[in-house]
């Protein structure tokens, strides 16, 4: 969770020689004596800037893991994606065969100006070759992004036309909601996903609900799975729209951070209609906040499975050559005085593995009576407003926990996906032989046939994937949903890949449940 820029780092001067005096609290640091003296003095070429990065990064592990250190490239694609926009064409796009294949197009981006379609195939970016060279995305972001009003000339190859096509597009301005769908799911009930916290998510929020109030929504389900989190003003402008005039939403502190509290104000646009949270183990950081001032103050209901865990709060540090630092200045604490942080002691790698492990120790298939006695059963046990027992130290646990559906989650499936077997036979396949005329028709009727399955599993084993009878059987309904959902994408966007996914998942489906209580 970033705060904000805050400094810039002053540049130090090498020195040559066999002795180098240190002053402590002098310009130079030891670490900066050192590269100076190996850039001058040793034996072969270095990459200086290599180096000031691993010394970096080695500071940094003594710390926590959401400290941490962004190269340029890293630091700007990060502040576009939450900032929510960037300058670019406008396009999704996907690695196919080392070939980029157009996904997607801003309706009313440069690229849609300029001509060009879904299913085009860019195989040069400013004449230089994309396909067979194994390209990356990184790669291909640095090429297509650059300067507003600069062009990006495009060599493209469309199906049905015999030679290629040379479009020039003038890069612009795009802007990103961090709103990934919104509709009506039932009868007055809406469903809002947001996948990030960005600067435009309360703004992008309000626009979509409105919209949904005006189709007769009374209930709301805000979906924050998979939400990695963004910025801490976001986190609080979204809690806001939720609760009455002068509710703690949060509070920060840390050794050099006096504590501060957020408050809502009388401005929220849903104070009072029934509220669903969904949550799972991806849910980290500025979605925690959300989640855990609906919980504390009894706002609505949580659902799901445990969140990730993070409560540390990082300011960024920008230098001048456009890298930065994230460093964590405060924890957060939820109204009830929980912090969720879950304990780092063991290293970022044993930090990471925890939620990894969940899915080996059964968690993610346990009741949430058996996770509260072997998760909390020595933790500090909070109360909401209204006096329900709350846990702190290690994640939000909903209020209705929901399983994970584990049944077809195989070696195959998840080889099938790591291969990109899914998205290969997606993009070389389906696209070709299904063109829905209608979402909803869609939604309904398709369903793969099973020369469909036996194509896809000719392109499993052309890339190596081994698969017998009785893995493919277990596997296939999950194959069938996740085929289905990014078929529903290419032809009707984000809305139509949640309405699939939706239409069959169970967190959802007791959601309702939920709401529809009297």
């Amino acid at each position: 969770m970033v705060l904000g820029p805050k400094f810039q780092k002053e540049s130090g001067n090498s020195r040559n020689g066999t002795f180098i005096p240190f002053l402590p609290g002098g310009r130079e640091e030891k670490v900066d004596q050192v590269i100076s003296l190996i850039k001058d003095n040793y034996v072969d070429p270095v990459n200086v800037d290599s180096l000031q990065n691993l010394a970096i990064n080695d500071i940094l592990k003594g710390l926590d893991p959401h400290s941490a250190y962004l190269p340029p490239v890293d630091a700007q694609q990060l502040s576009e994606d939450l900032e929510g926009n960037y300058n670019g064409i406008g396009i999704e796009y996907h690695l196919l065969n080392d070939t980029l294949l157009v996904t997607g197009v801003n309706k009313s981006g440069p690229a849609a100006k300029a001509g060009l379609r879904t299913g085009d195939r860019i195989i040069q970016i400013n004449k230089i070759k994309i396909a067979g060279t194994g390209i990356t995305s990184k790669r291909i972001i640095e090429l297509i992004r650059g300067r507003r009003g600069t062009s990006v000339l495009l060599t493209v190859r469309r199906p049905g036309l015999p030679a290629v096509k040379m479009i020039s597009v003038l890069r612009d301005k795009i802007i990103v909601s961090s709103i990934d769908a919104a509709y009506l799911l039932g009868d007055k009930i809406g469903y809002i996903k947001i996948s990030k916290f960005g600067s435009r998510t309360d703004e992008d929020f309000i626009t979509e609900l409105d919209r949904l109030k005006q189709m007769g929504m009374k209930s709301l389900i805000l979906d924050l799975r998979e939400n990695g989190g963004g910025y801490l003003n976001a986190a609080t402008a979204l809690s806001d729209q939720f609760l009455p005039d002068k509710k703690l939403i949060v509070y920060t502190q840390g050794l050099h951070e006096p504590r501060t509290d957020y408050f809502s104000t009388p401005e929220g646009k849903f104070q009072n209609g029934k509220l669903v949270v969904l949550i799972d183990e991806n849910t980290a950081s500025a979605s925690e906040i959300v989640a855990g001032a609906i919980q504390d103050l009894d706002r609505g209901t949580i659902i799901g499975r445990r969140s990730f865990g993070k409560g540390l709060v990082q300011e960024q540090f920008n230098f001048g050559d456009g890298s930065a630092l994230n460093l964590t200045v405060a924890r957060y604490y939820t109204p009830s005085g929980r912090s969720i942080q879950r304990s780092y002691e063991h290293g970022a790698g044993a930090y990471y593995e925890e939620v990894l492990n969940r899915y080996k120790n059964g968690e993610l298939s346990s009741d949430r009576k058996h996770l509260i006695d072997s998760l909390y059963k020595k933790g500090k046990i909070y109360k909401t407003a209204s006096g329900h027992l709350i846990y702190g130290g290690g994640g939000i646990m909903p209020d209705v926990y929901v399983p994970l559906d584990t049944v077809g989650y195989n070696d195959l499936y998840f080889n099938l996906n790591a291969k990109g077997v899914l998205n290969d036979f997606l993009y070389t396949t389906l696209i070709k032989e299904e063109q829905p005329s209608s979402l909803n028709d869609f939604i309904h009727s398709f369903s793969l046939k099973d020369r469909h399955y036996h194509q896809l599993l000719s392109l499993a084993s052309a890339k190596g994937v081994k698969y017998n009878d009785t893995l493919f059987k277990v596997a296939a309904r999950h194959i069938n949903t996740d085929l289905k959902a990014m078929l529903a994408r290419y032809y009707f966007g984000e809305e139509g890949f949640q309405k699939v996914l939706n239409s069959e998942d169970t967190v959802i489906a007791r959601s309702l449940e939920v709401l529809k209580q009297p």
